[in-house]
């Protein structure tokens, strides 16, 4: 006689496997920082190795403006949600939750940003340009440790943050502003000369 095996029993109280997200852990964050930073040395290379047309040119030149537009638009709007709740004009969870939905057209323009740069033939022999590489570089890795941040004040779920936290989202915003307006001002000068 042989016996089958029995199949597993399944608690109804058993939680479902949830998947690891990017903002779950440093290990993923430092994962996707290394992915970031591979995929920006490669467009670097790229952008040294491509002809592009006068048409493809403009059309590349537009999809930069328009990523700008999304991107640091979304970056200023992030910014403002935290000025309102640094006035008292909202809560802490209404800015947060406001900026974590502002993630997706941070990412979407600043990519858009890169892509199109590419296709842009930036001379990477000129200090300002490889100044903006490296700006788009540190913007990029400090938007990784924005989203963790922001999971962490997020997890924390009150009203009042540590000194230590407010020190970190007070520097995350300074460094983003420095190297947003830093790259526009360079990438103005470089479409002026």
């Amino acid at each position: 006689m042989s016996v089958l095996p029995s199949e597993p029993s399944v608690s109804p109280q058993a939680a479902p496997l949830r998947r690891l997200g990017l903002y779950d852990t440093w290990w993923t964050v430092a994962a996707a920082a290394l992915a970031a930073c591979l995929g920006l040395a490669a467009c670097a290379w790229i952008s040294a190795h491509l002809h592009v047309d006068a048409a493809l040119h403009i059309v590349a030149l537009f999809a930069h403006l328009t990523s700008l537009v999304l991107g640091f638009g979304a970056v200023l709007v992030a910014d403002y949600w935290a000025l309102l709740w640094l006035t008292g004009r909202c809560t802490l969870h209404d800015a947060l939750t406001s900026t974590a939905r502002l993630h997706v057209p941070i990412w979407t323009g600043l990519a858009g940003l890169v892509v199109s740069g590419v296709m842009l033939q930036p001379d990477l022999g000129s200090a300002p340009t490889r100044i903006k590489l490296g700006l788009v570089l540190a913007l990029t890795l400090n938007g990784l440790q924005a989203g963790l941040l922001n999971r962490r004040m997020t997890q924390r779920n009150t009203t009042t943050l540590t000194t230590r936290l407010l020190a970190r989202a007070a520097t995350t915003a300074l460094v983003s502003q420095a190297c947003w307006w830093g790259a526009v001002l360079i990438g103005f000068r470089n479409s002026r000369h």
